[in-house]
């Protein structure tokens, strides 16, 4: 049998369609290797949100380009950068096979077949007309024993904000009917999984049938499920249906993650983000009163063209006022046909080094008030769904809260099972402490042996 190896970049769509195309291998009899080197098929499935994501994709060809030398190893692009760059990126890497978008993994099969029979170079990056467009669907054995798993509701975003390229790469906004949606999640219950992540660029403007708000509701109510969770969403959709949903349904999972990008309005206009800080926290602050506790996370964009110094501390005042539980934030990097790239010499563009010595200080800040919340969880127990085997320690357990802060653990509870752990201690980024009480069991015994190696290498955008 064949092996396979993918190396994925960037954000948990990307991670969610690696799966997919995982599943379409498996169907050609390619099995999983968690070591490139024994490849004889090699994908990097990439993100273009930001240049280093897209430098970090050449670095790793230039990996594996040795591989493919020495064993013949296949060697291809999907995902974000093979959308943007097309057949540019065949020329750019001569010994490239094959480059596909997002919207053609179901072309997988097809795309190999043609360059291992006809001995061709590849490209696949035709986007999918909305009518015609099938959306991948988690095949529910391929989960068994897994606790958790993503579910694709809708793909694209029609926001066009001006520093994004996701409009270019992803296309439009296209909504999986909601009967589907369920269905999956249905099947996905049934082979044991406790915990679904929804998933899209802008889950929030949700239309396969049903609001986004509904939709929550009716996973939550799906038998089995135990914590519903999603990603991303964009402020002018956090409605108040969708935060009545958070009021009255406790299996939606007490954290939102809400990308504010800037803590000043002139910078959040030329984003074209159409609110003001203060239509944030308004919907923030209504959010938090129907749902206390809540675990909040953004997206922050540091040295965006023009952002002057008094509005970058505009920023940490609006990181100190809110008190995220974490935040992802980077420097502003260019992306080609975006609205802020065009405009970049007009605007004003911010030395590297400028925005570099920005960044490390809301990092810094994000770290201490990380700490602060992690702190004041210790002498507490808390609710974890256990996840499998701590990747620091195989003696111990890992999981996440409801909140989705991760807990190490000393315990010998299965995965999938839900437990108190009382916490002894806690870094900004994670707790470790001692199960003492069993809540749930699993709903589903887990597999007699380990999962395969695993499938894919996440990488940071």
């Amino acid at each position: 049998m064949k092996r396979y190896f993918i190396h994925t970049f960037g954000c948990q769509m990307n991670v969610n369609d690696s799966l997919r195309m995982s599943e379409a291998l498996s169907k050609m009899s390619y099995v999983p290797t968690p070591e490139p080197d024994n490849a004889d098929l090699i994908i990097l499935n990439t993100c273009s949100i930001r240049e280093k994501a897209e430098d970090k994709m050449l670095s790793a060809l230039g990996r594996y380009r040795a591989v493919k030398a020495s064993r013949g190893a296949i060697l291809g692009v999907g995902g974000c950068v093979a959308q943007q760059e097309k057949d540019k990126l065949l020329k750019k890497v001569p010994y490239l096979d094959f480059v596909f978008g997002p919207d053609n993994i179901a072309k997988l099969p097809e795309v190999i077949a043609r360059v291992q029979d006809a001995r061709e170079r590849v490209v696949e990056t035709a986007f999918v007309d909305s009518e015609e467009y099938v959306f991948p669907r988690a095949d529910a054995e391929t989960s068994r024993g897994k606790v958790t798993e993503f579910v694709t509701v809708m793909k694209g975003c029609d926001n066009v904000c001006s520093f994004c390229i996701v409009p270019h790469t992803r296309g439009r906004e296209v909504s999986r009917n909601f009967p589907d949606v369920l269905t999956e999640v249905a099947d996905l219950a049934g082979v044991g999984l406790r915990e679904v992540t929804l998933i899209g660029q802008n889950v929030n403007s949700y239309q396969g049938g049903i609001s986004f708000a509904q939709l929550l509701l009716r996973t939550a109510e799906v038998p089995g499920i135990e914590r519903v969770r999603f990603t991303t969403s964009h402020p002018h959709d956090l409605s108040d249906e969708l935060i009545e949903a958070f009021r009255v349904q406790p299996k939606i999972a007490p954290h939102f993650h809400l990308p504010v990008q800037c803590g000043s309005d002139r910078i959040l206009k030329m984003m074209r983000r159409d609110y003001t800080v203060e239509q944030y926290m308004e919907r923030l602050e209504k959010l938090r009163a129907a749902r206390p506790g809540i675990a909040i996370t953004t997206d922050i964009i540091v040295g965006f063209p023009g952002e002057t110094e008094e509005e970058f501390e505009m920023t940490m005042q609006l990181t100190e006022r809110v008190k995220y539980d974490n935040q992802f934030s980077f420097v502003y990097s260019p992306r080609p046909k975006t609205g802020a790239a065009l405009r970049e010499k007009d605007w004003g563009p911010i030395p590297h080094e400028v925005k570099v010595a920005r960044l490390e200080r809301l990092q810094k800040l994000q770290r201490r008030i990380s700490g602060e919340y992690t702190q004041a969880q210790v002498g507490l127990d808390v609710e974890v769904l256990v996840e499998g085997r701590s990747r620091y320690d195989a003696t111990k357990r890992f999981g996440r809260t409801p909140e989705n802060r991760t807990v190490n653990f000393e315990g010998d509870a299965p995965a999938g099972s839900i437990v108190t752990v009382h916490v002894e201690r806690a870094t900004p980024n994670q707790l470790a402490g001692k199960q003492v009480a069993m809540l749930q069991a699993p709903t589903v015994a887990p597999p007699p042996v380990e999962l395969p190696v695993p499938l894919h290498v996440p990488a940071e955008a």
